[in-house]
């Protein structure tokens, strides 16, 4: 049986991850949306989201200081955490563009990305649930081979968003400022293959 204090890890990383789930669900809502007047508002608000991810990750550092035994390597659990945090960043940093940028309409495109960023973090979320369980990996590898598979998706997206950009906006500005925006929602998908690939360190080292 998982000790109190083994379990503060695995918890804390599922904890982490559904904040960074619910950033990505208000992307979604807010894209679906859009109310430029509104923005400032919304950023305000998934900011929220980001720094309850950030007290995550301060309280898996304070605790790791304190522990004299941790129930995986430490530096794997630091980085694990560490990721986790980058997803929620990385989904601040698109709302944050489309605040400084100060856009006025969202694509379809955007929509569509957010939608699979949110399975994304899902993924993520139920890997992490599983993660307990790393000496049976089975089903673990399948989830880090499913949420691969989901950022090369995002890829894909990714690259069909930017090369339309030109047929969707006249102005250089415009078509600037859509890429950077393609580009930070990529980085969102990449966050969470980053926490697959810990994922996958940590069985291959255990198994």
């Amino acid at each position: 049986m998982m000790s109190k204090a083994d379990r503060f890890y695995y918890e804390n990383f599922v904890l982490a991850a559904e904040e960074a789930h619910k950033a990505a669900v208000y992307l979604v809502e807010c894209l679906s949306d859009y109310k430029p007047d509104k923005i400032g508002q919304m950023l305000e608000k998934m900011h929220e989201y980001e720094h309850a991810g950030d007290t995550k990750k301060h309280e898996m550092s304070a605790a790791l200081a304190r522990a004299f035994v941790t129930p995986l390597e430490r530096e794997d659990i630091a980085l694990i955490s560490q990721n986790i945090d980058e997803v929620s960043d990385r989904i601040e940093e698109v709302m944050q563009r489309f605040y400084v940028d100060r856009i006025e309409k969202v694509t379809p495109e955007a929509v569509a990305f957010a939608q699979k960023i949110v399975e994304c973090c899902t993924m993520m979320k139920d890997m992490l649930k599983e993660l307990p369980n790393f000496k049976k990996p089975a089903k673990l590898h399948d989830m880090i081979v499913a949420l691969n598979a989901l950022e090369e998706e995002c890829d894909r997206m990714y690259l069909d968003a930017t090369r339309k950009v030109k047929d969707e906006f006249d102005d250089v500005f415009d078509i600037i400022c859509w890429r950077e925006i393609y580009d930070k929602m990529e980085r969102c998908a990449d966050a969470c293959e980053h926490v697959g690939d810990c994922v996958e360190t940590i069985v291959m080292k255990n198994t």
